[in-house]
């Protein structure tokens, strides 16, 4: 079983995605963003919260090459989050100041090989933000951005047997 749970900032996603393993005996969890380092506060103690939360017997791959650190789990995987993944693509692949197509193309390619090792993994929760239902960005950057998870978030939906969209701690199954 995969599953996809997505939805907004805050809305609950962690708490539910976590909650959806917590009978399994082995669980990988998955964190492909930027690891704690020191230069912002708010996200180290974002980390640390995170950490805090996990079962003890979890094993936990903070790492950006996500579909590899999928294919090599030893039972379930969580992965939290594909916004993050994908800030970090962007980041390493230097994607912002790219060309529209050479971000999409470049993003593409590692798009591939997530949903390869997420449609052989025989139980896996991914999470990832809901863009694109409020404004729209004012910079480049940001409709760059949602575009780009957008994308991706359908390709991953692709490969899930469900998808849960989290708003306000509730969850409805799509």
């Amino acid at each position: 079983m995969r599953i996809l749970v997505t939805g907004g900032v805050r809305s609950g996603k962690s708490r539910h995605a976590e909650g959806l393993l917590s009978d399994a005996a082995a669980v990988t969890y998955v964190a492909p963003g930027r690891p704690a380092d020191g230069a912002d506060p708010d996200w180290d103690a974002r980390v640390a919260r995170h950490r805090a939360d996990r079962p003890a017997h979890w094993t936990t791959v903070e790492t950006g090459q996500v579909a590899d650190a999928v294919a090599g789990a030893d039972g379930a995987v969580l992965v939290d989050c594909l916004g993050t993944w994908l800030v970090a693509l962007m980041d390493v692949g230097e994607l912002w100041d790219a060309t529209t197509e050479e971000a999409h193309t470049a993003v593409a390619a590692q798009i591939g090989p997530l949903c390869d090792a997420l449609a052989a993994s025989p139980r896996a929760v991914v999470v990832t933000n809901e863009v694109g239902l409020g404004v729209v960005p004012a910079h480049r950057s940001g409709v760059l951005f949602r575009d780009l998870l957008g994308i991706l978030n359908q390709r991953v939906a692709a490969v899930c047997d469900e998808v849960h969209l989290v708003i306000a701690g509730r969850v409805l199954k799509l």
